[in-house]
Formats: C-alpha cells, structure tokens, sequence
C-alpha cells in the first residue's frame, strides 16, 4: 500500500502545481526526492557511547539504520584527528520518506513548545528546505527515560525545484506548517 502523502501528492498536489505553476506536463511538477537527517555530535570525541546513543535514536526515529560520520580534517583546538566518528546520519528515499514526513508534520511538529509554524526562509535558492530541531523529543518513538543525552539534529529536505517559490509551494501543499 502506498503511503498516505504519496498518494496525496498524486491526486491533489500534483494536479494544483500544475495550475499554479502553468507546467504542460505532469513530469515537471517538482517532487521531493531526499530527506537526509543528520546528528553532529562534539562530545563523541569523548565519550564514544553518546555517538552510539544517537545512531540507535536516529534509527528507531527513521525506521532505517544510520550511518556514523567521520571527520574530514583534523581540528587541533577541537583535539579532533582526520577519520574519528563524529556524528550520523541517514538519508530517506522512496516510501520510508513519505512516511517519515507524514510522522514528521502530523505528530513530531505539533509536539515543539510554543509552535507557530516553520520558516519560510530556510531555502538553500535551488527548492530544497533545512531545518534545525533542538531536541530529539518531539519524536514520539523517543524514549524519555533512556535517553542518554539531549542533542538535536538537522533535517534537509531535498526537491527536484528549479526555485524556491515551487519547493515551498510544494512543501505547503503537502501540508508544512509555514509560518505567515
């Protein structure tokens, strides 16, 4: 079965860009092709279980198996050497990312303090959308009470939009919270 968004994003979104964006053909109407969620974490350079915390956080979250970053270049004052773990992170294709951005817009985001909505100025100039949340609460698959350390994570969502007015159109239809 498909999932809901996806199926959304055929019956209504697809058919309303195509209006408002006055495209001929279906294959034009900008999609979401990527999200990549990405946790960073200084504090793994000394304890190596947080990093651990965090990779199996990120997976319960996405429902897919994170991937441990390294560092690219040594930082002296940070004391980090070239190749030691850093962070994680996962990138989200197909189903999983419609239903991980179904989660994400119906439970996850409802659940900030004082929510009034996104940004709407977090485009990047080619339609693909970044976001910083905190903390890993507002998941309802986290755990409060094995939770080792409170840390946020990045999320990108990634579009094929040739600008930034068709990938908010299309993140709006699909039902993010813009702020006015």
């Amino acid at each position: 079965m498909a999932p809901r968004l996806k199926e959304r994003y055929v019956r209504e979104v697809a058919p309303a860009m195509m209006k408002e964006f006055s495209y001929r053909n279906v294959m034009e109407v900008p999609k979401i092709q990527k999200i990549v969620l990405n946790v960073g974490l200084g504090e793994a350079i000394q304890n190596i279980k947080l990093l651990d915390a965090a990779q199996k956080e990120l997976s319960l979250i996405t429902g897919q198996k994170a991937v441990v970053t390294k560092a690219k270049k040594s930082i002296a004052s940070f004391k980090l050497k070239k190749g030691m773990p850093i962070g994680c992170k996962v990138t989200l294709r197909g189903n999983i990312m419609y239903e991980f951005l179904d989660r994400f817009i119906n439970l996850a985001l409802p659940r900030i303090r004082d929510f009034r909505g996104v940004s709407g100025r977090s485009f990047d100039g080619r339609g693909n959308y970044s976001l910083g949340l905190k903390e890993q609460f507002i998941f309802p698959e986290i755990d409060y009470d094995k939770v080792e350390m409170v840390h946020g994570l990045d999320i990108v969502i990634c579009t094929n939009a040739k600008t930034d007015k068709e990938g908010k159109a299309v993140l709006r239809y699909l039902g993010m919270p813009f702020r006015n």
